[in-house]
């Protein structure tokens, strides 16, 4: 077994178990993970430098082929209603199966961080069948300097194996494709899928559960700071805008996915980005699509044009959740520590699917846990295996599949954190207006970029506030360089009738939704559930 590259002598794959490989490539670079890639014919190189690869049938997570090892340690920690569980024994023939699926195939390791914060971060090894794939998660984790690699140990290690078929009878799986997770024996297998974001999850699933315990928050968020050092955390599922929004020329990026809040104020898990690259453009998002056109940027199920082989953002024939990763200083103005203080505003993207929702509203305290833990938003077409167009979701914590704790651990934990440090909370719709989607539009980028300033500047604190007689939301009246009716939904749609049995619609999914929670929280929060004013109804 030859094994190249630098790595720590005393801890090679064989201290997993790995056995009679092929050759193994240890923390290789973005131009040998490129040349493996090609002359393996794995991916290709497109117009401007990047890297574009396809994933086949599984352009997004699969959610429900995740499964955890029901253990002495976990039975009474994990959320079980939101987790899938395995036993020990499943679990180790799965291993062993992996183990002997890996022989003879050459390998890619890296040896990573999760985690900006040097206390709290995780040493994840992550062993990778595909060279596409070893760059791709290079780009997502942080990467350690070539001085640390000779004594690096991991406590996390990764086996992530496309090619490998599970077996549902004996592995105690759903089907083909599985992500399981041993959270004691510190060990997480992807088998049956090519969709590269399963690996990243991983990392952040585990950080979930190991973080609460040291009294710091996980969130599925993008964060950014300004010159005043105001930190400013974006909550919201993929396709929500957390990417897009916190790429602010005007603000320092610290990341655009996962983050940490901790004693000493946020920090980021990731060493770099992973966008959704579907109708991207120059003029809209700058700073995004310039990392298209270099080296080292991975892109998943992008078109390329046949001769020219230019990128084709507009084309979604092969699947809506087109994406690229990119390390964090591919963007200009990103954060170089990855850390910031403790934020001064958090805001909620809701990708509001039946348009009923106001572009932005000011939340209380408890309208913010409330809110928090309903998580509504879309789930958007291809961001998960199965879903083809936006579809109305409750998502706990705006990201329950990589929850392994009770959402309510998560939620106490950011009301604690926002009263502690004085938070001011948003909840901005970036979904549709004037109907539902399909008859709606989506809201205006503009528009939306325009209310995010006005809110992280402080402007929007000055401004008048009218109660939304349909959700009971403080939203503002009127807000310079927006158009009045925008800013309440009922003026935007043809029918007020429908418009107003469309949000009471809502309401009851609100409130159907939240009976989970109830017992969890106090009355202040269970009284901030939308409510209505409207006499007709």
């Amino acid at each position: 077994m030859k094994q190249t590259g630098i790595f720590n002598p005393s801890f090679p794959v064989e201290t997993f178990g790995l056995k009679n490989l092929g050759n193994v490539a240890y923390n290789l670079e973005a131009p040998m993970l490129y040349e493996e890639s090609i002359r393996r014919g794995e991916a290709v190189i497109a117009k401007g430098g990047a890297l574009n690869a396809e994933t086949g049938v599984h352009t997004g997570r699969s959610p429900k082929d995740k499964f955890t090892v029901r253990d002495a340690n976990t039975e009474s920690k994990i959320w079980w209603e939101n987790n899938n569980s395995i036993t020990t024994a499943q679990f180790d023939l799965l291993l062993s199966d992996f183990i002997a699926h890996a022989e003879g195939k050459d390998m890619f390791v890296q040896d990573l961080f999760g985690g900006a914060d040097p206390a709290l971060r995780v040493k994840a090894r992550v062993v990778c069948e595909l060279a596409w794939h070893s760059l791709f998660i290079r780009n997502l984790l942080i990467r350690p300097t070539r001085e640390e690699l000779p004594s690096y140990v991991a406590d996390l290690t990764i086996i992530d194996l496309p090619s490998f078929r599970a077996d549902p009878k004996r592995h105690g799986c759903r089907s083909e494709t599985v992500v399981a997770i041993d959270f004691t024996r510190k060990i997480m297998l992807i088998g049956g899928t090519s969709y590269a974001g399963e690996m990243k999850k991983s990392v952040f699933t585990y950080l979930n559960y190991t973080l609460p315990a040291q009294h710091v928050m996980p969130m599925h968020c993008s964060a950014n700071v300004g010159d005043a050092g105001d930190v400013a955390v974006f909550f919201g599922l993929s396709g929500t805008g957390k990417t897009t929004l916190s790429a602010d020329p005007n603000r320092v990026l610290i990341g655009d996915d996962e983050h940490g809040w901790s004693r000493d104020g946020v920090f980021n898990f990731e060493g770099g980005c992973y966008a959704k690259a579907i109708k991207l453009s120059r003029e809209a998002e700058p700073e995004i699509y310039s990392t298209t056109e270099r080296f080292g940027t991975v892109m998943e199920n992008v078109v390329l044009d046949e001769i020219t082989r230019a990128p084709d953002f507009d084309d979604e024939s092969k699947t809506e959740n087109t994406r690229i990763a990119y390390p964090l200083h591919f963007i200009a103005n990103a954060s170089e520590t990855g850390r910031a203080g403790h934020p001064k505003n958090i805001v909620m993207l809701t990708c509001d699917a039946f348009g009923v929702l106001p572009p932005i509203a000011k939340l209380d305290p408890s309208q913010a846990m409330y809110h928090f833990l309903s998580g509504y938003t879309a789930k958007v077409a291809g961001t998960e295996k199965g879903v083809t167009e936006p579809e109305a979701t409750f998502s706990t914590c705006f990201g329950h599949p990589f929850l392994p704790l009770h959402a309510s651990e998560y939620g106490n934990l950011l009301r604690e954190f926002m009263t502690k440090h004085h938070v001011d909370c948003w909840l901005l719709n970036t979904g549709w207006t004037g109907g539902k989607e399909g008859t709606g539009r989506r809201m205006p980028i503009r528009v939306t970029r325009r209310l995010l300033s006005a809110a992280l500047d402080g402007s929007l604190n000055k401004v008048q506030f009218r109660t939304d007689p349909y959700f009971g939301l403080a939203v503002p009246v009127s807000v310079p360089g927006v158009e009045p009716h925008i800013l309440d939904p009922v003026k935007t749609w043809a029918s007020k009738s429908e418009f107003a049995a469309t949000a009471k619609h809502l309401r009851e999914m609100f409130r159907k939704n939240f009976v989970a929670f109830e017992s969890h929280v106090d009355d202040k929060v269970r009284g901030a559930a939308p409510t209505s004013k409207i006499a007709a109804e």
